[in-house]
């Protein structure tokens, strides 16, 4: 059975999400939630682990969590085990509670802290029925929401014990009626812009800078002895940085950045299509760093592909730097 990638060091900053099975509630009323909470905090303390943030919906929850004891296996185990028994007992069934393990994606603490802490909070307002509201009724309705710590962010009063609000706040003025004031104006503008961080995410585990994923790469990934049984490996194993991909060009084809990016044509069709499959750029990244429209990297990209089918020469380029773009051995 394929593993999920499972990383722990001293200080790791982790986004952590646990689904029902099947989809299902894991909450059947407040009583639940409540308890949940209890518990999170009791592990909180048992493996003095660290929570900046969380959020409780109906079927799952998000966590903001960093082990300064390298944990976070342990601390989860105990997390959604003592819960799931607890839950089974209350509602008289057996079996699984969560859709398998728990989902943890690495996170670049010096450069994302702030921003997933943001996004974790607006995960209220992305179900089924919220997506397409006004703003103003999602800012409303944030600050109604009783399940998340944004309500301590934004309101000094109805601040939570386990939640570390200062290291987040510091960087919006501090953990004050100013830094509260602005961590909210965040949101709300963030609301309007319509935060997404999940095309950043590296083989579906990992948040970071180009240089954060390269340290995961050589200190943990590299090390790894089942690396064929843990899909999400080859995808942070393959990931190049932007300026990699971008160099291997410049030397194939002795063009600019700005000639490549500016100049329609097949280098920049494959400008694209290495940048999606080696830098783990979705297309509305690419289409913001070439300063095109969304729609016109889907097409593009498909017009290579129709291309590499018909061209003999523009096949053997393509293939030429792929091949200096995929030299990992997994």
């Amino acid at each position: 059975m394929a593993r999920a990638l499972r990383i722990q060091f001293e200080g790791a900053l982790y986004h952590i999400t646990s689904r029902g099975n099947e989809k299902r509630a894991i909450f059947k009323d407040d009583i639940d939630r409540l308890r949940l909470l209890e518990i999170l905090k009791l592990s909180l303390k048992n493996y003095q682990v660290v929570l900046y943030c969380y959020v409780l919906m109906q079927n799952h929850y998000h966590l903001l969590v960093e082990t300064p004891h390298g944990n976070i296996s342990e601390f989860m185990r105990h997390f959604n085990i003592t819960y799931t028994s607890y839950y089974n007992k209350r509602h008289n069934r057996v079996g699984h509670l969560y859709q398998g393990r728990y989902k943890s994606i690495l996170v670049d603490k010096e450069s994302y802290l702030t921003v997933l802490s943001r996004y974790v909070h607006l995960n209220p307002t992305r179900i089924e029925g919220w997506i397409t509201r006004p703003a103003r009724d999602k800012e409303k309705y944030l600050k109604e929401y009783p399940w998340s710590s944004l309500l301590g962010y934004i309101n000094e009063g109805k601040k939570s014990p386990p939640i570390d609000y200062s290291l987040i706040l510091a960087e919006y003025g501090g953990d004050s009626i100013r830094g509260r004031m602005n961590y909210w104006k965040q949101i709300r503008r963030d609301i309007m812009d319509g935060l997404e961080v999940k095309n950043r995410i590296v083989g579906q585990s990992v948040l970071g800078t180009d240089e954060f994923v390269e340290w995961v790469k050589k200190s943990f990934v590299n090390k790894m002895t089942n690396r064929r049984e843990v899909p999400s490996v080859r995808g942070i194993l393959r990931y190049r940085s932007r300026d990699e991909i971008l160099k291997v060009l410049y030397e194939e084809t002795d063009k600019t950045e700005r000639e490549i990016f500016k100049e329609k044509g097949p280098l920049r069709e494959m400008a694209m299509e290495f940048l999606f499959r080696y830098g783990g750029l979705k297309g509305v990244e690419i289409a913001r760093i070439m300063g095109i429209d969304y729609s016109t990297v889907s097409k593009e990209r498909k017009r290579l592909m129709e291309g590499l089918e018909k061209d003999t020469v523009l096949r053997r380029q393509f293939k030429r730097i792929e091949g200096k773009l995929s030299k990992v051995k997994i």
